[in-house]
């Protein structure tokens, strides 16, 4: 075995004044920001309840300790670009304008939901999301494509944003998707979201190198940037950065952010392969923790307004419980429908 688990990697995280993206921002972004972060966070825990009590089938794949990665990507650069991901898209879709009613009643099945109650957890939509996709890389040539279409029709100040798991880069159309956007210089951001785990391997033992961005990059003529996942701070410096770069250049770079996830690869994975230590040292890097202290430290915040802003999300999901509940089953004379374009 070429790496054991017991051998620390060092980063090298892209640089970052959080005093300055503090007062570039200003505190309502922030706050709206951190609010973001509590909605995917609570919507989560609720489906899950949802999930274990039956309500909802299928797969369910949790963002829970990655919240600050997409919400800071989504902060830096806009919506106004195109966006694709994995088959943890809750978060996205919710950061891209999905509502927390449409998106529950999808993962129950009903005939409100986001996709009618045909795509379920790992295939979710907004204008801006090309959709969460449920095979591994699928998302890849998806994201390639969306570039080329941004260059062929010289749409201005536009790229398309690509996210994948560690787990992702072992596959052919990871190595065939950076080929390409390179060779055609391709406006595309490949976010390798490093969580440790490719399902239930330590991604040290199923990688030949340690830095997966910036090890690999080179090997497609591309930069390769590295960030801390559980900084919300370093995360929007590094998107801000990168999306000025791939629009300046349009050259597509390839990023790796180092998160950690606080459950199992999915809802039916219990998580075996960590001790309780490792995972209580994880969840002491709480990115919602983290952010919400930095907050509260430059004055920006007060318990008594995270107190209660806590409470109002809260309610909000378990609404969207309630409207999921309530809402219509599809009818099987639906089934085929928009399968085909008209």
């Amino acid at each position: 075995m070429r790496a054991e688990r017991n051998n620390p990697v060092k980063y090298n995280f892209f640089p970052y004044d959080q005093k300055k993206i503090m007062q570039e921002l200003g505190a309502e972004p922030l706050l709206d920001a951190l609010w973001n972060m509590l909605l995917i966070r609570h919507f989560e825990t609720r489906a899950e309840a949802a999930y274990q009590q039956g309500k909802i089938g299928g797969f369910f794949h949790a963002y829970t300790g990655q919240e600050a990665i997409q919400t800071a990507a989504v902060t830096a650069m806009g919506i106004n670009h195109w966006w694709i991901t994995s088959y943890r898209c809750h978060a996205l879709a919710l950061l891209l304008g999905a509502t927390p009613n449409e998106l529950m009643a999808e993962l129950y099945g009903r005939a409100t939901g986001n996709a009618k109650g045909r795509g379920g957890s790992m295939h979710l939509y907004t204008e801006r999301l090309l959709g969460g996709f449920g095979i591994v890389t699928g998302q890849m040539p998806i994201a390639t494509g969306a570039a080329f279409t941004i260059k062929y029709k010289k749409v201005p100040g536009e790229v398309a944003i690509c996210f994948i798991g560690d787990g992702a880069v072992h596959q052919g159309s990871f190595h065939e998707s950076l080929n390409m956007a390179s060779l055609w210089d391709l406006p595309c951001i490949y976010v390798i979201e490093n969580n440790q785990w490719g399902m239930g391997t330590h991604f040290q033992r199923a990688n030949a190198v340690d830095h997966l961005a910036e090890d690999k990059a080179p090997g497609y003529a591309m930069k390769g940037y590295t960030w801390d996942g559980m900084s919300f701070f370093n995360c929007y410096a590094g998107f801000k950065h990168v999306c000025e770069e791939v629009i300046s250049t349009s050259r597509p770079v390839l990023v790796e952010v180092i998160t950690e996830r606080f459950k199992g690869h999915s809802i039916s994975d219990p998580g075996l392969y960590r001790s309780k230590e490792e995972l209580k040292a994880s969840m002491e890097k709480d990115p919602i923790q983290i952010f919400q202290k930095d907050l509260l430290d430059a004055g920006i915040l007060t318990p008594e307004v995270y107190k209660q802003k806590d409470k109002e999300i809260k309610e909000h999901v378990v609404a969207a419980m309630h409207y999921a509940e309530e809402s219509p089953w599809p009818s099987a004379a639906t089934l085929e429908e928009d399968v085909f374009a008209p």
